[in-house]
């Protein structure tokens, strides 16, 4: 039966039934009855979040990947002086080589400004001070007309890798390198 159902059946019940009537005002006059209290829900403990990785900075990591691909930094921490301009001139072919190509792969580097060296500019001042370096007799007056001495260099993109290592080596460059004899 629906409440309202209940609801026209106590009714007359009340209206005709003096029995009926009494049973209705003691339960009214009964103090409602306390509920159980509802557990709160059990909430589940938060997972420890993840360790985070050790951060490297990305000037590290570059530094690593031209040491690896272009020997780099043996090269730039050999002291030259005691070699021939021939010697050191074969040597830098070869570092030269492997930190193009690294370039080349990470960055795609290009052109500042689509300028030719020797061509002349003219400046207007609206211009990023960022993009241009003004050398020579330089005035606070604009526009101002020069010639491009160098275009600059821009990246197009920039792909590092992404450093994976261990806390400990976070600072490594190159691995010590140790020939086991035969």
């Amino acid at each position: 039966m629906g409440r309202i159902g209940l609801a026209f059946r106590i009714f007359f019940d009340v209206l005709f039934r003096a029995d009926a009537a009494e049973q209705v005002r003691q339960l009214k006059t009964l103090p409602p009855p306390v509920e159980a209290p509802t557990p709160a829900p059990v909430s589940k403990p938060a997972p420890p979040p993840a360790p985070k990785p050790p951060a490297r900075s990305d000037a590290l990591t570059l530094l690593e990947t031209l040491q690896r691909e272009a020997r780099f930094l043996d090269f730039i921490q050999e002291e030259i002086t005691p070699y021939s301009n021939e010697q050191v001139g074969g040597a830098v072919r070869d570092v030269h080589r492997g930190c193009q190509a690294v370039f080349k792969r990470l960055f795609q580097l290009g052109p500042a400004i689509d300028v030719a060296e020797g061509s002349p500019v003219t400046l207007s001042g609206n211009e990023s001070a960022a993009q241009y370096r003004l050398v020579g007799n330089v005035t606070d007056r604009r526009p101002v007309t020069g010639v491009v001495v160098h275009p600059g260099w821009k990246a197009e993109r920039c792909d590092l890798p992404v450093w994976t290592g261990a806390a400990d080596s976070q600072q490594l460059l190159a691995p010590a390198e140790v020939e086991i004899p035969r």
